[in-house]
């Protein structure tokens, strides 16, 4: 249908494959005899389809993931009913965001910079189109080109945006696919702007020369970067040279940094958080292994070139002499609903409903498949993680000074997702060995705590770092810190042999440190802050993880004292440490008479409502030796009910676990105080039916010991009948 004034040419675009349809008119007299409309150009005459299978050639290629967070409404500007005002306003308004936008590195100046530039010319060009599209409707050819133009912009934006939350190391790497996404956009956009219909559009001429020339600029091929590639070659270069164990020239590593605008401390910390979420996410897999070399380099040269920086604010935010200051509660939608603790792993399940791991595993594991919240049945029991919330939390614990260590003292640390390659293993020993001489060498409280900072951020990487700081000798040095009265250094220091503990080796060394012990009891009675006191708690539990040191501490009084102090009066996250190391050390039968005797099951039992180690405490005292003790508490098995009929999962197991055990080692003392507790066995009955394999056991067990006593004394009361009325009552019900 189309006339035969029209010829078609087939112009292959440059640096493609592709092949792409021009119109080219001709105005000839007799043609435009034939034709009723002399100003007719190719263009106009299009089928409108011709024009969208142009356009979905552009739009089928792959969208950068940054599209979903800058793309607006799917309203007026996107869609096909959309006015063409609209279209316009949204042309103007994303041609000035880049003509304003800056690069996101500065190696990358000269990729963006020319999106500027045409983003500049094209301003022009729209607010002309603007002030006419406001009088007179535009052509239907030009309007379908004009929402394709669109497209185009907004997918230069989102590489803007995309480049932008990158780490620069990363960017550097995937410099060369930037570039070439770039220049593939940019040919997009001089092919829409060559079949523009300009000439029915009433343009000016000097803003159609503006056309012309943003078009012939898209598609001019810039020159290869040179500097670019060559700062590119360097880090590679570094990154070989390290893992040669070649330590790199500082004033090398300082000039490479300042190419790529990481100048300051906050900067290379910011780039290796990115960089470690990146590698988490597996982002980049070609280029995993560098990066992961990189994290290990960047922290290196943090230390070497940033030493004298203070720590954050953040990292070393402490309340001195305020043992009435309480940590700061965690927001409601950071708590798992199940143990309404600060969610360390936050999963989807198959509800839509959001758990820590550990608490969602455990209530599968006990034969569920429901949703702990909704009561809802699973179709299900994949777990997603919800990495948005996780990174959420991590950013709230961060501001607020809370830790979130990935694993806890005394358990086995998870695999990491992707090993550390050679030259980040050599890169941590580098950055080890700097800080511990640094540290030695340093005779300034101010020093001390800035290096200290960094061997407590070093040691919470990895297993290797840990390893490479406690064979550089770091463990004596950090223990006279201890007893500093320098709140935020006491605090760093505390933490920086917390996480070395973390690695056998490294208990051996704190353990047969001089006065490492004395140093921790000493924290946990006065320390500064409840997160010193917190963290010495935890050191402890770390400690007691090995069976040798878990009797060395249980036979230290100051120890125990010290731990059931902070179970007595210590804020929920504190007492939840110390009730973690009594359980570890109440595993020791050498151990209970001691902890009974400093009160141990009198601090639990105070905390049985709070947390649900409590109970667990109480069930490992009265299995090696201390249910007796137990039972002479006034109320302590009426607590003990109650946690089994009213808390969590795990604590109405261990509740089920100590009467059990208070039944059979305190025999009719534990027994009648059970049965005298009204609606027992409903609360039984009710764990054996909804509670966890474990639990059901216990419960069930529970019940035989008490029907098997009621049975006993109802037998003998029928043979004494001057036998006490209470007893026979007690047995009837």
């Amino acid at each position: 249908f189309l006339p035969r004034v029209l010829q078609f040419s087939t112009a292959p675009r440059a640096n493609t494959s592709r092949s792409y349809i021009y119109l080219r008119p001709f105005s000839t007299s007799s043609h435009l005899h034939s034709h009723p409309s002399p100003h007719s150009i190719g263009i106009q005459f299009i089928h409108s389809t011709r024009l969208h299978q142009k356009a979905s050639r552009i739009r089928r290629r792959p969208l950068v993931a940054a599209m979903a967070s800058t793309a607006e409404p799917s309203s007026s500007p996107y869609s096909a009913s959309a006015p063409d005002v609209e279209i316009l306003r949204s042309l103007r308004r994303l041609a000035r965001d880049l003509a304003a936008a800056d690069p996101p590195a500065p190696f990358l100046r000269a990729v963006f910079a020319s999106v500027s530039r045409r983003a500049r010319l094209l301003v022009a060009v729209f607010d002309d189109l603007l002030l006419l599209g406001a009088a007179v409707a535009l052509p239907r050819s030009a309007s379908l080109c004009l929402r394709e133009v669109l497209l185009v912009l907004q997918r230069f934006k989102a590489v803007v945006a995309d480049c932008s939350a990158r780490s620069r190391m990363r960017l550097l790497l995937q410099s060369d696919e930037v570039a070439a996404r770039v220049r593939e956009l940019q040919h997009d956009l001089a092919t829409l702007l060559d079949i523009l219909p300009v000439g029915e559009l009433g343009l000016a001429d000097d803003v159609a020369d503006l056309l012309t020339l943003a078009s012939r600029q898209c598609r001019r091929r810039a020159p290869e970067a040179a500097a670019e590639q060559e700062l590119k070659a360097s880090v590679l270069a570094l990154i070989q040279e390290v893992e040669r164990e070649i330590v790199p020239e500082r004033e090398r590593l300082e000039a490479i940094l300042e190419e790529v605008a990481i100048n300051d401390p906050a900067s290379c910390s910011q780039e290796i958080e990115i960089l470690e979420r990146e590698i988490g996410d597996r982002l980049a897999e070609r280029w995993t292994s560098a990066m992961i070399a990189l994290v290990g380099l960047l922290r290196y040269a943090k230390c070497v070139l940033f030493s004298a920086a203070t720590p954050r604010p953040l990292d070393s935010k402490v309340e001195a002499d305020d043992d009435d200051t309480e940590p700061l509660a965690p927001p409601p939608d950071f708590r798992c609903p199940i143990s309404l603790d600060l969610m360390r792993d936050p999963v989807v399940s198959a509800s839509g409903q959001t758990y820590d791991r550990e608490s969602i595993t455990r209530w599968f594991g006990a034969g569920k498949s429901t949703c702990p919240k909704t009561g809802q049945v699973l179709t299900n029991l994949e777990l997603v993680p919800n990495k948005a919330l996780k990174n959420l939390i991590s950013r709230w614990c961060r501001e607020n000074g809370v830790a979130m260590e990935g694993s806890e003292p005394g358990k086995p640390e998870p695999a990491p997702p992707v090993a550390a390659n050679k030259a980040a293993v050599e890169a941590a020993r580098m950055t080890a060995s700097f800080l511990v001489k640094k540290l030695s060498a340093s005779f300034s409280p101010g020093s001390d705590n800035r290096v200290v900072h960094e061997i407590r951020l070093l040691a919470k990487s990895g297993s290797e770092s840990r390893a490479f700081i406690g064979e550089a000798g770091a463990v004596p040095l950090l223990v006279p810190l201890l007893n500093s009265e320098d709140a935020a250094l006491q605090l760093n220091s505390v933490t920086a042999l917390l996480n070395l503990s973390i690695l056998d080796a490294n208990k051996k060394r704190i353990m047969h440190a001089d006065g490492a012990v004395a140093a921790l009891c000493e924290v946990m009675g006065s320390g500064a802050t409840w997160r010193a006191k917190e963290n010495a708690a935890a050191t402890v539990l770390s400690l007691s993880a090995v069976h040798t040191y878990r009797r060395r501490l249980g036979r230290n009084p100051l120890v125990i004292e010290k731990v059931v102090l902070l179970v007595r009066t210590g804020p929920p996250s504190t007492k939840k440490d110390a009730l973690a190391a009594l359980l570890c050390l109440s595993a020791e039968r050498e151990n209970v008479g001691k902890l009974v005797g400093a009160g141990a099951a009198e601090a639990a039992l105070s905390a049985i409502s709070e947390e649900e180690t409590a109970a667990a405490v109480l069930a490992s005292l009265a299995k090696r030796g201390g249910a007796e003790a137990i039972v002479n508490i006034d109320g302590a098995v009426a607590k003990l009910v109650a946690e089994m009929r009213r808390g969590t999962e795990w604590s109405r197991e261990c509740a089920a676990a100590a009467l059990v055990l208070l039944c059979r080692r305190a025999g009719a003392a534990a027994a009648s105080q059970v049965l005298a507790i009204n609606g027992v066995e409903w609360a039984i009955w009710e764990l054996m039916g909804s509670g966890s394999e474990r639990a059901r056991r216990k419960a069930a067990s529970l019940g035989r010991t008490c029907r098997r006593w009621a049975a006993a004394n109802a037998a003998q009361n029928a043979d004494c009948p001057t036998s006490t009325v209470s007893t026979a009552t007690v047995a009837a019900s």
